[in-house]
């Protein structure tokens, strides 16, 4: 079963570059209009424009730090005020911090729970009873290979990324007779923008894939019959994944903290 999403509506979050300027591509080019969220206004105004010019899809830029209670209802206040309904989530929006905890700034810890969870989470329940009734589109939460084991080096990031994993599944199994998809994706190192935001190369573990091939992942899942709660990107982070799920839980994280430390 092919999902078209011709006529339908996606709302993508952390949507100016990377996985999600990749998701926006993609789903623009199986018809489906846009939604697209992020801060900086200027480079959301020219990925809408790329896509309204090659796909003839409605775009709407949304300029907004997501970072901040009740996102959720602001974004689906300001969508109903323009008679926009959104069938497909994409909840892309996130960052990492890479160092001992300890030495961390607790500001942006703070930042980094609430974009990468609380507005996650308040996101998708403002608009998962309306991606219900419709039950034309997708939910997919943007969770991490390190959601796997824990990260020392990486503590926080790869706590926020096990929550999305854990949120996500338990989410996909309450509404598994819906109609909606509900996917967690679980992309191990990509060649995007993540890598300079946290300031280091070293936490690039494994083969790095493109965007392309991890959102290629998530939409070739949603196509599937039976569409699981998880996916994880590229043959060796599954491998890898799978190790980290059953060897001892102190083995697990002896061997995350070596990969990823460069201190």
């Amino acid at each position: 079963m092919t999902m078209t999403y011709s006529g339908t509506t996606a709302l993508i979050t952390g949507a100016s570059s990377g996985l999600g300027a990749e998701f926006a591509s993609q789903l623009a080019a199986r018809g489906s209009h846009l939604v697209l969220v992020a801060r900086r206004a200027d480079r959301l105004e020219e990925v809408a424009q790329d896509l309204r010019s090659k796909h003839g899809v409605n775009v709407t830029v949304l300029p907004m730090d997501l970072g901040r209670p009740g996102v959720g209802r602001e974004l689906l206040s300001e969508l109903s005020s323009r008679d926009i309904t959104v069938d497909t989530l994409i909840n892309n929006a996130g960052f990492g911090t890479h160092s001992a905890f300890v030495d961390e700034d607790p500001e942006v810890i703070a930042s980094e729970i609430s974009l990468n969870v609380a507005a996650l989470v308040d996101i998708t329940r403002a608009f998962l009873p309306g991606m219900l009734s419709s039950a034309k589109g997708a939910l997919v939460n943007v969770a991490s290979t390190a959601a796997f084991q824990p990260i020392p080096g990486m503590a926080v990031y790869g706590a926020t990324k096990a929550f999305v994993l854990s949120f996500t599944e338990a989410v996909a199994h309450e509404t598994k007779d819906s109609g909606l998809n509900v996917l967690a994706l679980c992309p191990g190192a990509t060649r995007t923008e993540f890598f300079d935001v946290l300031g280091s190369q070293s936490a690039a573990v494994g083969r790095m894939q493109t965007s392309a091939q991890v959102v290629g992942t998530a939409i070739k899942a949603l196509d599937r019959k039976g569409t699981p709660g998880s996916v994880v990107s590229g043959w060796v982070n599954r491998v890898a994944a799978g190790f980290a799920q059953r060897l001892p839980r102190a083995v697990t994280v002896a061997i995350a903290a070596r990969a990823v430390q460069d201190w």
